[in-house]
């Protein structure tokens, strides 16, 4: 009878903290992926396209899709944007919102979101859909599906 209520006992410890630890992971997940995206934003407002792309995964693998162009690579990313943002003014302030980020296992997460470019003259927006995987430099992103609206 002592040694099943200490089982049961040792069983109701494992069930309790179980999901505390998960959640706790999960948070942890959910704050370091918010913060590559806060970092990223910061980066491109103050016209730092590189420090932009330290939340891209450094890979031949990286994949950027927009409108009807397909770019791999983090390297041709990079020169990507430098290409098509080589100004300040080109660039503009950008702001992140509606983001909602979703787990799929431990080490992979999808994130889907708008995107605004404040500029003098315009103000471009539209939706993205990122996955994020979990490297040995933190949470990076592995592939960018953007549209413009």
């Amino acid at each position: 009878m002592k040694c099943a209520l200490v089982l049961l006992s040792l069983a109701l410890l494992f069930i309790t903290f179980m999901p505390v630890n998960a959640q706790t992971s999960n948070e942890k997940a959910l704050a370091a992926i918010r913060a590559v995206m806060d970092a990223q934003r910061d980066a491109w407002n103050k016209g730092d396209v590189e420090g932009y792309m330290d939340g891209y995964d450094r890979s031949d693998k990286t994949v950027f899709v927009s409108g009807d162009t397909v770019t791999r690579g983090w390297q041709t990313v990079l020169e990507r944007y430098k290409k098509g943002y080589n100004t300040r003014e080109k660039m503009g302030q950008l702001t992140f919102s509606d983001l909602d980020i979703t787990l799929l296992s431990k080490d992979t997460a999808v994130v889907i979101g708008r995107w605004l470019l404040k500029r003098e003259s315009d103000e471009p927006h539209g939706r993205f859909t990122l996955i994020f995987k979990k490297t040995k430099q933190g949470w990076r992103i592995i592939h960018d599906h953007t549209s413009s609206a």
